[in-house]
């Protein structure tokens, strides 16, 4: 049997502290952004603040990753290699990267993971991308178990899967949507989201099909249900989306799925685990239900062509929270609902009124089953209406009190040539020994005292676990106080010094891209990227979308997996449903029309710019 296999959870990081306090909620990694180009151009950091998540993650051996994973143009490119050296000199672990440049930068050898924007789909794109250094790739989120199974089985590097959070309709890198139409792009960090607005569908003929609906709006991913399937498909690294979310959704989801992980690595006789150490006491017990959630879809990942599982949240972009029951009368702004769940104080409740809009209040004051709303507008709730709670107070305040992750620590009295040694090991094997004095015989039993000593480590990160003692020896409580102190103090020095820094891949020169082409969505915006694939085999090279100067007309804007004509019951393949009149059109007022084409042969949809 050779070395267990690693599993990463890996946790989104706004800021600072919300990179701490996923590392305290059990994260064995965070990714977090720099001070620009990262993909969400509103979670930057400075290096500053990553060199103190980097010092609080290695403590559990914990890993760092930083996004830098923007499209970058020719005159940014000294600005990245400045930031990259910065990174590199704080111990970052790796940087998340798309652009290709950054292989043909004077940079240091930091490891590079391919980011979800790299659109890896094929084992075709996965070997290439392993052979030229990439240390791991982000597949993308559209990919079933076979096909994961099918890319992991062919290289010989990490393979790291999305498993909750926002779903973007597009293949991930390739959406110019939002660049196109608002001079925005996606991929530089300042993505529109005109996927969650509303549309008319409208067909052919000129029919409306459906007002106002957010029909590019998908679910939720929750793949909770799904880890130990995606482990034996071959992925070893599980990723939450988040990185604009705040503390408490980044702590209960990655608590939910600590448990999810640890289960099933428990299970494995070895076989499996975690990739950082420590132990988390949380101050709540997860649930995923009670965080922001569009309601939830496991997307592709059981089957290629789903048929019945629903994808998209046609009624609203926003939080669906948890049902909690239906009306049972309104009088006012007072509203009593038929539920087995307590409403309290503070809960935020949504709903959608008469005309099919979502609306919501705050509950000011909780009466039994009658609940008096905060609102300034009138409650168009009626008896029989079914209610949701987006908020829960008295859960986020418990998710909000700070969580506390330890390392365990062995404590073994020993006698050494006639002296007292105390022998201290931690979980991750480091260990020390302190002298603490001359052995001297005790006339009773002192197991009792030392215990008590020994158990005794405060503030700091450890928690005692296994402890042998002298019960024959008398020794001072104040020198064992002290040899504790100096032991735990040893221990994380010598920590400090056996971190063995990875380094990026050797880049294989004569590996050949796929594709003798790329597109304006294969994102190719600086001289150093096309640099890179001319010199593995490409041949003809689109200048990408940021660089246009204009978008005509019958230009494909997005290619998705969703399929609009299966969320409403109409597949072609299938030959289910009504006929649609075609060319079906997306209609917003104030931007252009969106011509949608089925590629039936391949399942998948494409986004056309119209007239």
């Amino acid at each position: 049997m050779g070395f267990p296999r690693k599993i990463e959870l890996l946790a989104p990081a706004r800021n600072r502290d919300v990179a701490i306090a996923a590392i305290n909620c059990g994260a064995d990694a965070v990714y977090i952004g720099a001070t620009n180009f990262g993909a969400r151009s509103a979670a930057g950091n400075s290096v500053e603040d990553i060199t103190a998540v980097v010092e609080y993650a290695r403590r559990f051996d914990a890993k760092v990753y930083v996004t830098v994973n923007t499209v970058i143009y020719d005159d940014e490119i000294k600005q990245v290699e400045s930031l990259v050296r910065d990174l590199y000199n704080i111990g970052v672990d790796a940087l998340i990267v798309q652009d290709m440049s950054l292989l043909r930068m004077d940079i240091p050898p930091i490891p590079l993971h391919a980011s979800t924007q790299c659109d890896i789909r094929t084992v075709e794109k996965a070997k290439f991308l392993e052979s030229v250094g990439f240390s791991q790739l982000v597949l993308a989120r559209e990919l079933s178990l076979g096909e994961i199974s099918s890319i992991s089985s062919s290289i010989d590097i990490p393979v790291e899967v999305f498993v909750h959070g926002a779903l973007c309709v597009c293949y991930s890198g390739r959406c110019t949507l939002s660049c196109a139409t608002k001079s925005r792009s996606a991929n530089r960090g300042e993505c529109a989201q005109l996927c969650r607005i509303s549309y008319d569908l409208v067909d052919g003929s000129g029919k409306l099909l459906l007002p106002q609906k957010h029909l590019l709006s998908l679910r939720d991913m929750n793949q909770s249900e799904n880890i130990a399937a995606l482990i034996k498909a071959g992925a070893s690294s599980f990723k939450i989306e988040g990185r604009l979310k705040d503390a408490d959704y980044v702590c209960n989801v990655v608590a939910a799925y600590r448990r999810a992980i640890d289960d099933v690595i428990a299970a494995s006789n070895g076989e499996l685990e975690r990739s950082s150490h420590g132990t988390s006491a949380l101050s709540f017990s997860p649930s995923l239900g009670k965080s922001f959630n569009r309601g939830f879809t496991q997307y592709f990942l059981n089957n290629r062509r789903p048929q019945s599982l629903k994808m998209a949240s046609f009624l609203t972009p926003k939080s669906m929270g948890e049902c909690i029951g239906k009306v049972k009368s309104v009088r006012g702004n007072r509203v009593v609902i038929d539920s087995k769940v307590q409403v309290h104080n503070g809960d935020g409740i949504s709903y959608f009124n008469s005309e099919g809009r979502y609306d919501g209040f705050r509950a000011n004051s909780v009466n039994g089953a009658e609940i008096t709303a905060l609102s300034q507008s009138p409650i168009t709730l009626k008896p029989g209406d079914v209610v949701y709670r987006t908020f829960d107070k008295d859960f986020n305040d418990m998710v909000s009190m700070p969580s506390r992750r330890t390392l365990a620590i062995d404590f073994a009295l020993r006698i050494v040539d006639g002296e007292v040694v105390l022998h201290a090991c931690d979980e991750r094997g480091i260990e020390a020994d302190i002298p603490v004095g001359s052995a001297s015989c005790a006339e009773k039993d002192q197991a009792d005292a030392q215990m008590r000593v020994l158990t005794k480590t405060g503030n700091t990160i450890f928690s005692p676990r296994n402890i042998s003692t002298l019960k024959d020896c008398f020794i001072p409580s104040s020198l064992l106080t002290a040899a504790r102190r100096l032991a735990i103090e040893a221990v994380e020095a010598a920590h400090k010094n056996v971190r063995n820094a990875e380094v990026r891949r050797t880049e294989n020169r004569d590996a050949r891209y796929p594709s003798d082409s790329l597109v304006f969505s294969d994102n190719v915006a600086n001289r150093l990227a096309e640099r890179f694939y001319r010199e593995h085999g490409v041949l003809n090279i689109e200048p990408a979308a940021e660089l246009r100067s204009d978008f005509a007309p019958g230009t494909r804007l997005m290619t998705t997996r969703y399929c609009l004509r299966r969320e409403l019951g109409c597949c072609i393949r299938d030959g289910r449903g009504e006929a649609l009149v075609e060319p079906l059109t997306l209609r917003h007022d104030g931007m252009p029309a969106l011509r949608l084409h089925f590629d039936c042969r391949n399942c998948e949809m494409h986004v056309i710019l119209g007239e």
